[in-house]
């Protein structure tokens, strides 16, 4: 049986009127009649009682026109959700980000995805920058937010975010209550940092600003990553240098400040293979663009005009 005869008896069907249904079906009344006849030869059962006054559907019709409706609405809402997913607004989108960036914009711009999105499931995950690297080139995830960037041809890249750097400190700490904290005084400090690999990484970013301010930490502690890296502050076993964003959220045990002296700042970088061009990817993209345009723009108003 094919999908064009069971239309043809749905509209019979649901008429009751061979030429009614023909005008619904925009074809001729005798076509339509040996289309039926056919059907019920192929089947082998009638599923019309004909008379000269009116058709009616007999038991065997009557089933096949209940399983035809359910075939019909479950093939249209197939097909529209076909075409959903097909434009990006269903379907899955896989997006791992470095622990940091769960602090800053990553959250807000999630949300905005959502609100023109809402039917696209998201599988969220935090991952080191080696780790997003692996699993983008792997196709374990769509979108990698790393930071700054991941280095690699084959990915496309947005800017998302650019930020200064400050202090993570233990909140006993003696630095804690001074005015003005120059970096060139943290030179008797315990240095936390991350990751412990792969190097180089963002921890040879804090020993380059050691360096440009002359000095030596007393001691370094390395972790694999963010969230490790402030436990160990929180219980007083050193200070970390982490994106301004970071503050936002507050941490028992963890006070944060600014410090003068070399501060190269950081960013954040959405990324998805140049190869994958599905919608949901697309549009995830475009989302960062206009986030990234606002956001920068906002920055720009925030700054003090120079005269």
């Amino acid at each position: 049986m094919d999908f064009r005869r069971l239309k043809y008896f749905l509209a019979v069907a649901e008429e009751l009127h061979f030429g009614r249904a023909a005008t619904r079906l925009d074809m001729a009344q005798p076509p339509l009649s040996r289309q039926i006849a056919a059907l019920e030869e192929d089947i082998g059962v009638l599923l019309f009682d004909r008379s000269r006054s009116q058709i009616r559907l007999t038991q065997a019709g009557e089933v096949l026109r209940d399983h035809a409706r359910q075939i019909f609405e479950r093939l249209d809402a197939a097909l529209r959700e076909t075409r959903l997913v097909g434009a990006g607004g269903a379907g899955r989108l896989r997006i791992a980000f470095v622990g940091s960036a769960s602090h800053g914009v990553l959250p807000t711009l999630i949300k905005s995805f959502r609100s023109f999105y809402p039917d696209v499931e998201l599988a969220l995950s935090a991952l080191n920058n080696a780790e997003l690297q692996r699993a983008l080139i792997a196709r374990e995830i769509d979108i990698a937010v790393a930071r700054p960037e991941l280095k690699d041809e084959e990915f496309r890249r947005e800017h998302l975010v650019r930020e200064k750097l400050i202090l993570a400190l233990p909140d006993n700490s003696p630095l804690a209550a001074r005015p003005e904290i120059r970096f060139a005084d943290l030179v008797d400090q315990t240095f936390v940092l991350y990751p412990r690999r792969p190097r180089p990484g963002y921890a040879d970013v804090v020993l380059g600003i050691c360096e440009r301010e002359g000095i030596e930490p007393a001691k370094l502690e390395l972790t694999q990553d963010f969230q490790s890296a402030i436990s160990l502050v929180s219980v007083g076993v050193g200070l970390s240098v982490v994106p301004e964003s970071v503050a936002q959220t507050t941490r028992p045990g963890v006070t944060y400040r600014p410090y003068t002296g070399h501060n190269p700042g950081t960013g954040l970088t959405v990324h998805a293979r140049l190869d994958n061009r599905a919608p949901q990817v697309m549009n995830f993209l475009e989302i960062t663009r206009k986030f990234a345009r606002v956001s920068d723009a906002a920055e720009t108003r925030r700054l003090p005009h120079r005269s």
